[in-house]
Protein backbone atom coordinates (compact mmCIF):
# COMPACT_ATOMS: atom_id res chain seq x y z
CA UNK A 1 0.00 0.00 0.00
CA UNK A 2 1.05 3.65 -0.20
CA UNK A 3 1.47 4.66 3.35
CA UNK A 4 1.39 8.43 4.23
CA UNK A 5 3.75 7.96 7.73
CA UNK A 6 3.24 11.01 10.20
CA UNK A 7 5.49 10.20 13.40
CA UNK A 8 7.55 11.47 16.00
CA UNK A 9 10.67 10.46 17.77
CA UNK A 10 11.45 6.63 18.81
CA UNK A 11 8.03 5.72 18.57
CA UNK A 12 7.31 6.56 15.07
CA UNK A 13 11.40 5.90 13.90
CA UNK A 14 10.57 2.34 14.72
CA UNK A 15 7.54 1.92 12.89
CA UNK A 16 9.28 4.31 10.01
CA UNK A 17 12.13 1.75 9.85
CA UNK A 18 9.84 -1.18 10.22
CA UNK A 19 7.69 0.60 7.37
CA UNK A 20 10.84 1.26 4.92
CA UNK A 21 11.88 -1.96 5.07
CA UNK A 22 8.42 -3.44 4.09
CA UNK A 23 6.99 -3.87 0.33
CA UNK A 24 4.81 -0.83 1.18
CA UNK A 25 5.68 2.41 -0.73
CA UNK A 26 6.08 5.52 1.59
CA UNK A 27 6.15 8.83 -0.53
CA UNK A 28 5.87 10.70 2.06
CA UNK A 29 6.83 11.55 5.48
CA UNK A 30 5.64 14.35 7.67
CA UNK A 31 7.29 14.81 11.65
CA UNK A 32 6.91 17.27 14.00
CA UNK A 33 10.10 20.39 14.94
CA UNK A 34 12.73 19.07 17.75
CA UNK A 35 11.95 20.30 20.90
CA UNK A 36 13.19 21.05 24.11
CA UNK A 37 11.03 19.85 26.28
CA UNK A 38 12.15 17.64 28.82
CA UNK A 39 10.38 14.51 27.86
CA UNK A 40 11.18 14.70 23.99
CA UNK A 41 14.46 13.89 24.13
CA UNK A 42 14.56 11.15 26.35
CA UNK A 43 15.00 8.42 23.91
CA UNK A 44 16.93 8.62 21.10
CA UNK A 45 15.25 8.31 17.18
CA UNK A 46 14.98 10.83 14.67
CA UNK A 47 12.00 10.33 12.01
CA UNK A 48 13.80 13.14 10.03
CA UNK A 49 17.12 11.59 10.19
CA UNK A 50 15.84 8.49 9.04
CA UNK A 51 13.56 10.17 6.40
CA UNK A 52 16.59 11.79 4.82
CA UNK A 53 18.79 8.93 4.92
CA UNK A 54 16.81 6.70 3.39
CA UNK A 55 16.41 9.68 0.42
CA UNK A 56 12.22 9.92 1.18
CA UNK A 57 10.93 13.33 1.37
CA UNK A 58 9.59 14.69 4.59
CA UNK A 59 7.99 17.72 5.72
CA UNK A 60 8.33 19.04 9.46
CA UNK A 61 5.46 20.17 10.64
CA UNK A 62 3.78 20.61 14.05
CA UNK A 63 -0.14 20.46 12.87
CA UNK A 64 -1.27 19.26 9.69
CA UNK A 65 -4.92 20.82 8.77
CA UNK A 66 -3.97 23.80 6.61
CA UNK A 67 -4.91 24.25 3.07
CA UNK A 68 -1.11 23.44 1.67
CA UNK A 69 -0.62 20.28 3.96
CA UNK A 70 -4.32 19.17 2.75
CA UNK A 71 -2.94 19.74 -0.95
CA UNK A 72 0.24 17.97 -0.40
CA UNK A 73 -1.43 14.93 0.82
CA UNK A 74 -4.07 14.93 -1.76
CA UNK A 75 -1.27 15.00 -4.69
CA UNK A 76 0.78 12.26 -3.22
CA UNK A 77 -2.85 10.05 -3.26
CA UNK A 78 -1.57 7.88 -0.11
CA UNK A 79 -3.90 4.52 0.28
CA UNK A 80 -3.72 4.76 4.25
CA UNK A 81 -2.20 7.59 6.75
CA UNK A 82 -0.49 6.09 9.82
CA UNK A 83 0.37 8.20 13.01
CA UNK A 84 2.92 7.27 15.53
CA UNK A 85 3.52 9.37 18.18
CA UNK A 86 2.00 12.33 16.46
CA UNK A 87 0.94 14.64 18.91
CA UNK A 88 -1.29 17.02 17.60
CA UNK A 89 -4.76 16.84 16.64
CA UNK A 90 -5.41 15.45 12.73
CA UNK A 91 -8.74 16.45 11.07
CA UNK A 92 -11.30 14.23 9.76
CA UNK A 93 -10.52 15.91 6.15
CA UNK A 94 -6.74 15.02 6.42
CA UNK A 95 -7.82 11.68 7.56
CA UNK A 96 -10.02 11.42 5.00
CA UNK A 97 -7.59 12.11 2.28
CA UNK A 98 -6.31 8.46 2.10
CA UNK A 99 -8.56 5.86 0.66
CA UNK A 100 -8.71 3.50 3.83
CA UNK A 101 -8.27 6.42 6.20
CA UNK A 102 -5.97 6.49 8.84
CA UNK A 103 -4.34 4.31 12.01
CA UNK A 104 -2.63 5.44 14.79
CA UNK A 105 -0.64 2.79 17.13
CA UNK A 106 -0.26 3.69 20.93
CA UNK A 107 1.13 3.08 23.95
CA UNK A 108 -1.70 2.20 26.44
CA UNK A 109 -4.33 -0.03 26.43
CA UNK A 110 -7.34 2.26 25.26
CA UNK A 111 -9.58 3.56 26.10
CA UNK A 112 -7.66 3.90 29.21
CA UNK A 113 -4.42 6.14 29.29
CA UNK A 114 -5.45 8.03 25.62
CA UNK A 115 -3.67 11.07 25.05
CA UNK A 116 0.19 11.78 26.64
CA UNK A 117 2.90 9.42 28.52
CA UNK A 118 0.69 6.50 29.03
CA UNK A 119 3.64 4.44 30.88
CA UNK A 120 4.32 6.76 33.08
CA UNK A 121 0.39 7.22 34.43
CA UNK A 122 0.17 3.64 34.30
CA UNK A 123 2.54 3.32 36.92
CA UNK A 124 1.97 6.26 38.69
CA UNK A 125 -1.05 4.28 39.19
CA UNK A 126 0.26 1.17 40.35
CA UNK A 127 -1.39 -0.72 37.03
CA UNK A 128 -0.57 -4.32 37.05
CA UNK A 129 -0.65 -3.84 33.08
CA UNK A 130 0.20 -2.33 30.21
CA UNK A 131 -0.04 -2.55 26.36
CA UNK A 132 -0.51 -1.70 22.67
CA UNK A 133 -3.54 -0.50 20.56
CA UNK A 134 -3.71 0.49 17.10
CA UNK A 135 -6.60 2.05 16.12
CA UNK A 136 -8.47 4.25 13.43
CA UNK A 137 -8.31 8.11 13.94
CA UNK A 138 -11.49 9.74 14.64
CA UNK A 139 -12.27 13.03 15.29
CA UNK A 140 -11.88 12.81 18.94
CA UNK A 141 -8.47 11.68 19.72
CA UNK A 142 -7.24 8.05 20.90
CA UNK A 143 -11.09 7.30 20.56
CA UNK A 144 -11.71 5.48 17.31
CA UNK A 145 -12.45 1.68 16.87
CA UNK A 146 -9.67 -0.67 17.96
CA UNK A 147 -8.01 -3.11 15.61
CA UNK A 148 -5.13 -4.74 17.41
CA UNK A 149 -4.39 -4.79 21.38
CA UNK A 150 -1.52 -6.45 22.85
CA UNK A 151 -1.14 -6.24 26.73
CA UNK A 152 2.55 -6.84 28.75
CA UNK A 153 2.28 -7.77 32.27
CA UNK A 154 3.54 -5.58 34.61
CA UNK A 155 5.93 -6.87 37.35
CA UNK A 156 6.78 -6.14 40.51
CA UNK A 157 10.50 -4.86 40.10
CA UNK A 158 9.89 -3.30 36.22
CA UNK A 159 10.21 0.56 35.78
CA UNK A 160 8.56 2.78 33.32
CA UNK A 161 12.80 2.10 31.49
CA UNK A 162 11.54 -1.61 31.40
CA UNK A 163 8.10 -1.10 30.29
CA UNK A 164 9.12 1.11 27.22
CA UNK A 165 11.46 -2.00 26.47
CA UNK A 166 8.97 -4.41 26.21
CA UNK A 167 6.24 -2.61 24.55
CA UNK A 168 8.41 -0.66 21.81
CA UNK A 169 8.92 -3.95 19.80
CA UNK A 170 4.93 -3.86 18.91
CA UNK A 171 4.77 -1.08 17.81
CA UNK A 172 6.88 -2.02 13.96
CA UNK A 173 4.86 -5.49 14.33
CA UNK A 174 1.77 -4.46 15.15
CA UNK A 175 1.05 -1.71 12.40
CA UNK A 176 2.72 -4.11 9.70
CA UNK A 177 -0.14 -6.63 11.06
CA UNK A 178 -2.67 -4.06 10.47
CA UNK A 179 -1.91 -3.00 6.98
CA UNK A 180 -2.10 -6.74 6.59
CA UNK A 181 -5.80 -6.92 7.50
CA UNK A 182 -6.93 -3.98 6.26
CA UNK A 183 -5.05 -4.19 2.77
CA UNK A 184 -7.07 -8.07 2.71
CA UNK A 185 -9.96 -6.42 3.81
CA UNK A 186 -9.83 -8.60 6.89
CA UNK A 187 -9.97 -6.02 9.53
CA UNK A 188 -12.34 -6.19 12.22
CA UNK A 189 -12.85 -2.74 14.50
CA UNK A 190 -14.50 -2.83 17.87
CA UNK A 191 -15.87 0.45 18.93
CA UNK A 192 -14.47 1.60 21.79
CA UNK A 193 -16.90 2.80 25.09
CA UNK A 194 -15.86 6.73 25.63
CA UNK A 195 -17.13 6.30 28.68
CA UNK A 196 -14.59 4.24 29.57
CA UNK A 197 -11.95 6.62 28.17
CA UNK A 198 -9.36 8.30 30.45
CA UNK A 199 -6.94 11.17 28.92
CA UNK A 200 -3.70 12.56 30.44
CA UNK A 201 -1.77 15.01 29.88
CA UNK A 202 1.98 15.87 28.97
CA UNK A 203 4.06 14.79 32.45
CA UNK A 204 6.43 17.85 33.38
CA UNK A 205 8.64 18.54 36.35
CA UNK A 206 5.42 19.32 38.70
CA UNK A 207 4.47 15.24 38.46
CA UNK A 208 7.78 14.04 39.58
CA UNK A 209 7.37 15.92 42.88
CA UNK A 210 6.97 13.58 45.77
CA UNK A 211 4.23 14.68 48.25
CA UNK A 212 5.65 12.31 51.41
CA UNK A 213 2.15 12.72 52.98
CA UNK A 214 1.06 10.35 49.95
CA UNK A 215 0.94 6.59 50.76
CA UNK A 216 4.49 4.65 50.49
CA UNK A 217 3.16 2.49 47.53
CA UNK A 218 2.69 5.59 46.01
CA UNK A 219 5.53 7.15 46.39
CA UNK A 220 7.63 4.06 45.14
CA UNK A 221 5.15 3.78 42.28
CA UNK A 222 6.10 7.05 41.33
CA UNK A 223 9.53 6.48 41.73
CA UNK A 224 9.04 3.85 39.25
CA UNK A 225 7.52 5.78 37.03
CA UNK A 226 10.17 8.30 36.45
CA UNK A 227 13.26 5.77 36.77
CA UNK A 228 15.79 6.81 34.08
CA UNK A 229 16.00 8.41 31.53
CA UNK A 230 13.21 9.75 32.48
CA UNK A 231 13.31 13.20 35.22
CA UNK A 232 13.47 11.39 37.98
CA UNK A 233 11.35 11.63 41.35
CA UNK A 234 12.64 14.08 43.86
CA UNK A 235 12.12 16.01 46.75
CA UNK A 236 14.47 18.27 49.08
CA UNK A 237 16.90 17.84 51.73
CA UNK A 238 18.20 20.80 53.68
CA UNK A 239 17.18 23.02 51.12
CA UNK A 240 19.03 21.07 48.18
CA UNK A 241 16.91 18.83 45.59
CA UNK A 242 17.83 14.92 45.71
CA UNK A 243 16.39 12.52 43.40
CA UNK A 244 15.05 9.13 44.11
CA UNK A 245 16.73 6.78 41.93
CA UNK A 246 15.40 3.00 43.84
CA UNK A 247 13.24 2.77 47.09
CA UNK A 248 10.43 0.39 48.38
CA UNK A 249 7.87 0.16 50.80
CA UNK A 250 9.04 -0.73 54.47
CA UNK A 251 8.86 -3.74 56.22
CA UNK A 252 7.15 -2.16 59.34
CA UNK A 253 4.91 0.56 59.94
CA UNK A 254 6.40 4.19 60.69
CA UNK A 255 4.69 7.05 62.48
CA UNK A 256 5.26 10.53 63.05
CA UNK A 257 5.46 13.08 60.65
CA UNK A 258 5.57 12.46 56.69
CA UNK A 259 8.75 13.51 55.15
CA UNK A 260 11.03 12.36 58.43
CA UNK A 261 13.99 10.28 57.96
CA UNK A 262 13.07 8.25 60.44
CA UNK A 263 15.88 4.87 60.63
CA UNK A 264 17.75 2.29 58.46
CA UNK A 265 16.25 -0.92 57.34
CA UNK A 266 17.84 -3.57 55.74
CA UNK A 267 19.39 -1.23 52.28
CA UNK A 268 17.25 2.03 52.99
CA UNK A 269 16.81 4.14 54.75
CA UNK A 270 13.03 4.69 56.17
CA UNK A 271 11.36 7.96 55.62
CA UNK A 272 7.64 8.39 57.38
CA UNK A 273 4.78 8.12 54.65
CA UNK A 274 1.21 8.59 54.15
CA UNK A 275 -2.22 10.67 54.92
CA UNK A 276 -2.28 9.40 58.95
CA UNK A 277 1.53 9.25 59.48
CA UNK A 278 0.85 10.22 63.03
CA UNK A 279 -1.16 7.28 63.64
CA UNK A 280 1.63 4.74 63.30
CA UNK A 281 -0.54 2.94 61.08
CA UNK A 282 1.18 3.44 57.76
CA UNK A 283 4.58 1.73 55.81
CA UNK A 284 7.31 4.34 55.18
CA UNK A 285 9.05 4.69 52.36
CA UNK A 286 12.76 2.68 52.23
CA UNK A 287 15.01 4.85 50.25
CA UNK A 288 17.63 2.67 48.84
CA UNK A 289 19.65 4.88 46.35
CA UNK A 290 19.71 8.89 45.40
CA UNK A 291 21.05 10.74 42.98
CA UNK A 292 22.08 14.37 44.57
CA UNK A 293 22.66 17.95 42.96
CA UNK A 294 25.96 17.50 41.79
CA UNK A 295 24.61 13.94 40.22
CA UNK A 296 26.48 11.75 41.83
CA UNK A 297 24.78 8.99 43.02
CA UNK A 298 24.91 7.91 46.25
CA UNK A 299 23.36 4.72 48.64
CA UNK A 300 20.65 6.29 50.76
CA UNK A 301 22.74 4.84 53.59
CA UNK A 302 25.71 6.56 53.17
CA UNK A 303 24.28 9.73 52.36
CA UNK A 304 21.66 10.03 54.75
CA UNK A 305 23.61 9.03 57.88
CA UNK A 306 22.28 10.57 60.83
CA UNK A 307 18.81 9.94 61.38
CA UNK A 308 16.05 13.23 61.64
CA UNK A 309 16.11 16.00 59.25
CA UNK A 310 12.89 15.64 56.32
CA UNK A 311 12.77 15.42 53.24
CA UNK A 312 10.35 18.27 51.63
CA UNK A 313 8.58 18.70 48.97
CA UNK A 314 9.89 22.67 48.16
CA UNK A 315 13.37 23.50 49.11
CA UNK A 316 12.80 24.89 52.57
CA UNK A 317 14.93 23.42 55.06
CA UNK A 318 13.20 21.50 58.40
CA UNK A 319 15.71 20.57 61.11
CA UNK A 320 15.30 18.12 63.72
Amino acid sequence: MRVLFMGYQVWGHSVLKALLASRHDVPLIITHPSSTHEYDNVWDGSVAKLASDHHVPYLVRTRVNDDDCKAIISDIKPDILVSSNWRTWISPVICGLAKHGAINVHDGLLPRYGGFAPLNWALVNGEKEVGVTVHAMIEELDLGPILLQERIQVEPADNVADLFHKTIPLFPRMILQALHLIERDQARWIEQDPRKATFFHKRSTEDSRIDWQHPANQIVNLIRAQADPYPNAFGYYRGQPVKILKASVSARRYGGTAGRIFCREGNGVVVVSGPHASTGEEFGTSLEWIRTADGCDVAAYDYFRRMGGYLTSYPESREA
